[in-house]
């Protein structure tokens, strides 16, 4: 009696379908392929990784299928190349794993043995998304994946104030020579192993990326490209990567919105992980854009290679948990009243307009206006805050976002000649700042929200942060804390929100713990729990307004 077959494998372009699969059949592959369609019947398509390889080969054991002896091959390589690839991985994370040889190192500079576990992880996956803690290293990390056979030319992308940073670290822990590209048209690029692209560029250099070539893209602080392609940067970045034989996103926070971000910083680093955005809308968010199950998805990337991530004490460099102090403060009511009116009808007509453009407007409008009048309003107190701070012999370093804001404490705190790392100052003043502060030539710091990423040395001077102002992604809060609670730090840190009971805080300070449950959901196995909850930004603004009071 022949053997019964269920259905017929066959290997295309892109990857394998699988023909006449019987209809019990279908229900248990779709069981084990969530990825599938699930109102695909008979018919099925699949991805030619290794990893369905793998999973096919295995699913054969129970449900036979036919397939062609070529096809037979392919099937079987993908697993044996899947199976070595994860026993090697899982030998770098075994006792006795001693980093390799790296050659091009400066004197006297080593690689630490987690660093280069996340290298030699890169050099197996091809695509890694290391979101190390704040602090441990991430840069020292990528300048040692250069120094592997075949990782030259490199790129590395980051933001505008961190450009010099990269190349001051490539080449004092390496030998390779780096060059930080100097405008956003193409020019004649001196001779460089690495060169190092502010994402502000990227646009403009996009038709030389053909010649240049590079084996290895380094992303810094990659959530730059949660828009994906909606973003010229994001564009221009799929095209840099198309001859990278090894992509890397640095990020310790690579979630600030929405989980469904992760889908977008995938695609730069290993696009078939995830699938089409249908696919991977379907199998983890209900076709939304809120992660149903984080804490699935994050062990999902892990169990892939894909994704790395070591906190302070897996490393052995724990510092006491950072003390966040939620600080409810007095406000200056009047500064929200002037806005009352204009609030109210703002609120409306994002709600009822028939125009899509109207409402998105109102509702862009009503958050920047509310965020001001709410930072103004208790700028004073926060400056006092930090006087009282300061005064007792404390550096602090005051964190916000609004240029009326910083003109507020500027002029309540004048005599205490803070220095200035926001938004309007050039690299160099922002270096000639950051200077003044370390040195100890002021104890006092106002640093934009989201100027501050990946800024390194101010652990060394102060443990004391004041955030002056909200920001809607938690993210951004990590990451400037993560300035101080860093390598380096010898003290407890604490951070303080001054918080009012009215405007934007309160809205914010309730969406933020949903997004920081998507985001550690992914990135922290087991902390968080399947959020419930879809508040938008506009849904906790509008609130207040349409109830007709303040509450």
């Amino acid at each position: 009696m022949a053997a019964v077959k269920y259905g017929k494998l066959i290997r295309t372009e892109t990857g394998w379908r699988m023909e006449d699969v019987p209809a019990h059949v279908s229900l248990r592959l779709k069981q084990i392929f969530p990825r599938l369609d699930k109102a695909a019947r008979g018919t099925f398509e699949f991805p030619g990784d290794d990893v369905t390889a793998a999973d096919l080969d295995w699913f054969r054991d129970r449900y036979p299928f036919l397939i062609e002896p070529e096809a037979n091959q392919a099937l079987i390589r993908g697993r044996l190349a899947h199976e070595e690839r994860q026993s090697e991985t899982e030998r770098l994370f075994l006792n006795g794993f001693k980093p390799p040889t790296y050659a091009g190192l400066q004197p006297g500079q080593t690689v630490r043995r987690y660093q280069a576990q996340a290298v030699e992880m890169l050099r197996l996956s091809g695509g890694l998304l290391l979101g190390d803690d704040v602090g441990l290293g991430k840069t020292f990390t990528t300048c040692a994946a250069m120094l592997v056979p075949g990782a030259l030319p490199a790129v590395v992308v980051c933001q505008p104030h961190l450009q010099r940073q990269w190349c001051r670290v490539i080449e004092s822990f390496t030998t390779l020579k780096a060059h930080a590209v100097k405008k956003t048209s193409p020019y004649t690029l001196p001779k460089a192993d690495v060169l190092v692209f502010r994402y502000t560029q990227l646009a403009g250099w996009v038709e030389q990326f053909p010649e240049l070539a590079p084996r290895l893209v380094a992303f810094d602080e990659i959530q730059e490209l949660r828009k994906g392609e909606e973003a010229l940067k994001g564009r221009a970045a799929l095209e840099l990567v198309r001859s990278a034989d090894y992509r890397v996103g640095l990020s310790a926070t690579p979630i600030y919105n929405k989980g469904a971000e992760i889908w977008t910083i995938y695609q730069y680093l290993a696009p078939d992980v995830l699938g089409p955005f249908m696919e991977f809308q379907r199998e983890w968010c209900g076709y939304g854009y809120w992660v149903a199950d984080p804490v699935a998805l994050g062990d999902y990337l892990r169990d892939g290679h894909v994704f790395l991530r070591r906190t302070k004490a897996d490393v052995g460099q724990e510092l006491p948990k950072v003390s966040r102090i939620i600080e409810y403060i007095e406000h200056d009511a009047g500064e929200l009243a002037k806005i009352e009116d204009v609030a109210r009808r703002l609120a409306l007509t994002a709600t009822t307009s028939d125009s899509f453009h109207e409402r998105g407007q109102a509702a862009r409008d009503l958050d920047l206006r509310l965020r001001h009048a709410t930072g103004v309003a208790k700028a004073r107190v926060v400056a006092a805050m930090a006087r009282v701070l300061v005064e007792s012999g404390e550096p602090v370093i005051m964190a916000g976002w609004h240029r009326d804001v910083y003109d507020i404490w500027s002029e309540a705190l004048h005599d205490l000649e803070p220095a200035y790392y926001t938004g309007t100052e050039t690299a160099a003043a922002k270096q000639r700042e950051v200077d003044r502060f370390v040195s100890g030539e002021t104890n006092l710091m106002f640093m934009s929200l989201r100027s501050g990423a990946g800024v390194d040395g101010l652990q060394l001077r102060c443990s004391t942060m004041i955030i002056g102002e909200l920001d809607w992604s938690p993210a951004t809060h990590t990451q400037i804390i993560g300035r101080l609670d860093r390598e380096g730090q010898t003290q407890p840190v604490t951070a303080i929100f001054p918080v009012a009971s009215d405007g934007s805080d309160p809205p914010m300070m309730e969406l933020n713990g949903l997004k920081a449950s998507q985001a550690a959901g992914i990135t922290d196995r087991g902390v968080a729990q399947a959020a419930s909850t879809d508040r938008t930004r506009l849904q906790a603004l509008v609130g207040r307004y349409l109830k007709g009071g303040t509450g």
